[in-house]
């Protein structure tokens, strides 16, 4: 046989392999995938560690103590029978740097003053409103008055001196847990039909005790009075929980209205069934009714437009390309900004980039065909609540930028965009208080509501 005359360097030739390949040792596999491969079917992606709680300390040190000895009493093996010194110090690097990202919120002081540097300009926050307890909703009004919505379930119409006059005619709410009376917004022909839409946790008695929902009334204002109440709108089912009701609401050029509705806390149940109204995003005429290209309309009241959310806060519609934004909660990690389109599912609770409160891993799927990906994540979560898009020319370095409150850090964070993605942020206002919502006012200015003491800003140029 020929094979008997080849010498070992033909036949490994002959075979398709030479000395130079057998020369070069494996690669060794980089901590991320050491992560990814042994480690995240429990912890999910390393990026959640800036979220958890540290029995053990978070020290190089005491992270390569723990991935090596383990704690088998709270289910962590030891790895040093497996692993080799140099992969534990990667993992522990790779663990480290995670949890290094969450310093840039670590904001140690209070402002001194209304005074702050931004990257572009020194701004100036002035006050508008004072005295509330959580601000939620805020409508501009023909007059220059600005209409604010308190969680507490009380309505204020605002004036150019701060002074506050409460409406009556409301929604009756209950105002427990994140409920209350939430997003107010103005009908586009408002000047002449004087139709305001108020979002608010509605509420009915039940045998097993008080259940809640998301709902949208209308009324008519005339001074300050509202009349001809409506309800338009009723997410169902009613839920016993009190969280996670969503409720942002905005005007699309058609006239047609957008509702964001949270999963109400059951993300097995609600979001990825066509069958509740949980979860969603709906669009409606201005009399509730639904529109009749609206995707799914032999389910529940014809008005879902996506689906597959958590707990949506944040909505705008882009006067000039009618793009949707929204922002929502994730769980620890896993806050998303998404580009809402007609008929989407977003994912939730079947994919996402966080974990559960409790540390535990909900899903180890980031992507799955069918399903969006968000234009933009946050782990840490920031916990984001309204959303402006900068118009005009009062901040000519921040138009066409996205601003987003953020409710756990307390700042205003600033999104720069381009081809619909977020390629710089920049954090406003540190620790100015919980920001509950952010939107751009006729006049072109930003206005900012933070709660617990309440307050109404405008961002002014200095």
């Amino acid at each position: 046989m020929i094979f008997r005359y080849l010498t070992i360097a033909s036949v490994l030739t002959v075979t398709g392999l030479s000395f130079s390949n057998l020369s070069q040792p494996t690669p060794p596999e980089s901590p991320e995938t050491t992560f990814k491969t042994l480690c995240s079917s429990c912890h999910g992606d390393v990026q959640a560690f800036v979220d958890r709680k540290w029995k053990h300390g978070t020290s190089k040190d005491e992270l390569i103590a723990s991935i090596s000895k383990g704690y088998a009493d709270f289910g962590m093996p030891a790895w040093e029978g497996t692993l080799k010194p140099a992969q534990i110090e990667g993992i522990a690097q790779l663990i480290q740097t995670s949890i290094e990202k969450g310093n840039r919120y670590s904001f140690n002081n209070k402002p001194k003053s209304n005074i702050f540097k931004t990257e572009a300009f020194t701004a100036r926050l002035d006050t508008v409103a004072s005295g509330l307890d959580n601000p939620w909703g805020m409508g501009f009004l023909p007059d220059g008055n600005l209409l604010v919505t308190d969680r507490n379930g009380k309505i204020y119409l605002v004036d150019s001196k701060q002074h506050k006059t409460e409406v009556s005619g409301g929604p009756e709410v209950l105002a427990q847990g994140q409920g209350g009376l939430l997003d107010v917004t103005l009908h586009p022909n408002f000047a002449k039909n004087h139709w305001v839409y108020f979002s608010y946790s509605a509420f009915k008695d039940a045998p097993e005790g008080k259940l809640s929902t998301t709902a949208v009334m209308r009324a008519k204002l005339e001074g300050n009075q509202l009349s001809d109440q409506e309800i338009i709108f009723e997410a169902l089912p009613y839920s016993k929980t009190r969280h996670h009701y969503g409720s942002r609401m905005a005007f699309d050029k058609n006239g047609y209205l957008f509702v964001t509705v949270g999963e109400r806390g059951s993300e097995k149940t609600n979001p990825q069934n066509l069958d509740s109204d949980l979860g969603k995003i709906h669009r409606m005429k201005d009399d509730g009714s639904p529109i009749n290209d609206n995707p799914f309309k032999d389910k529940t009241k014809g008005t879902i437009y996506s689906w597959g959310h958590r707990n949506p806060q944040g909505l705008l519609i882009d006067p000039a390309t009618g793009t949707i934004w929204e922002t929502e909660h994730g769980p620890r990690g896993g806050d998303e900004l998404n580009m809402v389109r007609k008929g989407a599912n977003y994912g939730w609770p079947v994919i996402s980039y966080g974990i559960n409160y409790d540390g535990k891993v909900i899903t180890d799927l980031k992507a799955k065909d069918g399903m969006e990906q968000a234009q933009h994540y946050w782990v840490p979560s920031i916990a984001p609540s309204g959303l402006a898009l900068v118009t005009g020319n009062r901040y000519p370095a921040w138009k066409g930028n996205l601003l987003i409150g953020s409710l756990r850090f307390k700042y205003l964070n600033r999104c720069v965009i381009k081809n619909n993605k977020v390629v710089k942020e920049e954090i406003l206002f540190p620790n100015i208080g919980r920001v509950r919502n952010v939107s751009i006012g006729p006049d072109g200015y930003a206005y900012i509501a933070v709660e617990d003491p309440g307050y109404i800003y405008r961002i002014a140029v200095q």
